[in-house]
C-alpha cells in the first residue's frame, strides 16, 4: 500500500514560512536544508522539523488553497450546503452520480503522506540523545498533529490502516483497522499530547505567545472532546468539554462580527495560511466580487464556483445575527424578477494573512457538550449549552424539552452555527445516521442519485494494488 513515502530531506517547503507566514512564529533555522540525520540534534532543528509538519498540513489537500480538494468547500458541495457553478473536473466529487472515481479523492494519500512524517517526527524526538528544552512541547503537537489526521481519514473513508511507525515495509502491507481502534488511538494520541503541552500558547521557540496556531493543551482537549462525541462516549465528551469551557480565561464567545478575527478568544486552535494571500474562504466565495453584479455576469466571471443552497439559506431564524455577518448576498441588477446569490462570508477580510484558518472554536465546544448532555439526559445542562449559542446569535431560548426534541434542536444549531467549517456537516450527517434521508432527498438538486455506499470516500487504484491486504470501499469502479 502506497500510504507513505520515505522521509528524506527534512520539509523542504517549510521555507515558505520565512518569506510567506510568520504565525507559527519564525522559524528557528533554514529548515530546508536540514538533512533526516541531522534533524533531531537540538530544540531549534527539531522546531524546524515540527513546525514544517504544521506547514505541511495547512498547504495539504486537506486544509489547502485548492477548490479542486479543501474538504470543507467540497463536502460542503458534497453534502446539502453548496450548490456547485463549475464544470471543472476538479469538483467531479461535488457530483457522486456517476463522475467520482478513487483518483478524485486526493485526501487519502495527502493524509497518510502527513501522518508518515509526524510518525517520523515522534520517532527522531524519542531517539535523540540530546537534552532538549522543549521536547515536550515538539511531542505534543505532533501527538495532536496525527490525532487529528487520522480524524479526518476515518471520517472519510471508515475503517483505515493504522500506520503509527515509519516502517514504510510494514506501512504497505497493512489491512484495514476496525473505526472504533483508530479512535482509541486517536485518543490515546490526544490524552499524550495533553500531559505534554502548556496550557497557554507559544511559538517555535516554546516562547510564550498571542497567536493560536501550535497547539497548546486545550486545543487537545477540545479535539478529544469532539472525538469522544464521534465514538458516543457521552460522560467523555462532556467532562472533556467542561474543561475548555471552564477556561474562562482564556476563551469566550464572541459576537458574531468578531468570531473569525485572528487569534481571538472564540478561536481554539487554527491554522496559519502558508502563503501570502487572503483566507482560502475568502478566495473560495467573495474574491473580490462586489455585492452588485451586472445581469450579464455571474459568479463564475470572478472565480467563485459555490454558492449557498436556497434550503440552507432558509434555515436561518428571524433576528439571527449570523445571517447578517455569516452569510452575504450578491444582487444580479437588470433582472426581472430580481435574483440574488448568497455566499458564505465567514472570512470577509481580503487582507493578505490577516486571519487564521479557525480548525477549533468554542462554539462547536458548547454544542459537543449541549449533545454529551442531551444524551445522558441532563436537559437543563443541554438547554443551558444551546441557549448559550442562540443568545451570542441574538434568538430566543430554545423551546426544546425533552431528549428527542434537544438533540434535534443541537443538530439544527450545528448546522447553522458551522456551515462550511471543516467537512462539520457531512460528518454529523454520517454519525447521526441521517445521511441517507437528507442526501436521498437532495440530490436531485444535483441531478443525481445518492446511494448508501457514497457515505465514504473510494480509496485510490494504485493503492489496492499496491497492498495486498487493503480492500476497497464498496460501491466504486477501481
Amino acid at each position: 500500500m502506497r500510504i507513505i513515502i520515505k522521509h528524506f530531506a527534512i520539509i523542504t517547503s517549510i521555507l515558505l514560512l520565512t518569506t510567506g507566514c510568520k504565525k507559527y512564529l519564525d522559524t528557528p533555522l533554514p529548515a530546508n536544508t536540514i538533512s533526516a540525520e541531522n534533524a533531531y540534534i537540538s530544540d531549534n532543528s527539531i522546531s524546524a522539523v515540527v513546525t514544517g509538519n504544521f506547514e505541511e498540513v495547512s498547504s495539504g489537500d486537506v486544509f489547502g488553497g485548492s477548490a479542486g480538494s479543501n474538504l470543507a468547500y467540497l463536502t460542503s458541495l458534497y453534502v446539502d450546503e453548496l450548490q456547485n457553478l463549475s464544470t471543472s473536473s476538479s469538483h467531479n466529487i461535488a457530483f457522486y452520480n456517476d463522475a467520482i472515481q478513487p483518483g478524485d479523492t486526493k485526501h487519502w494519500s495527502s493524509l497518510y503522506t502527513e501522518i508518515f512524517d509526524v510518525n517520523s517526527t515522534i520517532e527522531g524526538i524519542r531517539n535523540s540523545t540530546v537534552n532538549l528544552y522543549y521536547k515536550n512541547q515538539w511531542l505534543g503537537e505532533s501527538y495532536f498533529t496525527r490525532a487529528l489526521l487520522y480524524f479526518y481519514l476515518t471520517n472519510l473513508y471508515g475503517d483505515v490502516p493504522l500506520a503509527i511507525t515509519s516502517d514504510y515495509a510494514t506501512n504497505n502491507t497493512l489491512s484495514r483497522t476496525p473505526q472504533s481502534q483508530v479512535y482509541q488511538q486517536i485518543i490515546a494520541d490526544l490524552r499524550q499530547a495533553q500531559g505534554l503541552l502548556n496550557s497557554g500558547y507559544t511559538d517555535a521557540y516554546g516562547v510564550a505567545s498571542t497567536h493560536r496556531v501550535r497547539p497548546n493543551r486545550y486545543a487537545a482537549t477540545a479535539l478529544l472532546a469532539k472525538t469522544y462525541l464521534y465514538a458516543q462516549k457521552w460522560d467523555s465528551a462532556a467532562t472533556q468539554a467542561d474543561s475548555v469551557i471552564n477556561n474562562t480565561d482564556s476563551y469566550a464567545l464572541l459576537s458574531t462580527d468578531k468570531v473569525f478575527s485572528a487569534n481571538g478568544k472564540e478561536t481554539i486552535w487554527g491554522l496559519a495560511p502558508n502563503v501570502s494571500s487572503a483566507a482560502y474562504e475568502y478566495n473560495f466565495f467573495i474574491a473580490g466580487m462586489p455585492a452588485t453584479i451586472p445581469s450579464l455576469n455571474a459568479p463564475l466571471d470572478y472565480n467563485v464556483f459555490g454558492i449557498m443552497d436556497t434550503a440552507l439559506v432558509s434555515a436561518f431564524e428571524a433576528g439571527d445575527n449570523r445571517y447578517t455577518t455569516w452569510v452575504r448576498p450578491v444582487s444580479v441588477s437588470g433582472t426581472n424578477p430580481a435574483f440574488t446569490y448568497y455566499f458564505p462570508n465567514k472570512y470577509s477580510s481580503p487582507a493578505v494573512n490577516s486571519v487564521n484558518e479557525i480548525i477549533l472554536r468554542l462554539a462547536e465546544i458548547y454544542l459537543i457538550r449541549a449533545e454529551a448532555r442531551a444524551h445522558l439526559n441532563d436537559i437543563s445542562g443541554a438547554q443551558s449549552d444551546l441557549n448559550a449559542i442562540r443568545t451570542r446569535a441574538g434568538l430566543p431560548n430554545t423551546t426544546a424539552g425533552d431528549q428527542a426534541g434537544l438533540l434535534s434542536a443541537i443538530a439544527k444549531e450545528r448546522r447553522i452555527e458551522l456551515f462550511t467549517e471543516g467537512a462539520n456537516r457531512f460528518f454529523d450527517l454520517k454519525r447521526t445516521g441521517t445521511i441517507d434521508a437528507v442526501m436521498t432527498a437532495f440530490a436531485p438538486q444535483k441531478k443525481a442519485t445518492w446511494n448508501h455506499y457514497m457515505q465514504l470516500f473510494p480509496i485510490p487504484t494504485n493503492d489496492l494494488i499496491q497492498d495486498p491486504n487493503l480492500t476497497p470501499n464498496p460501491g466504486y469502479q477501481q
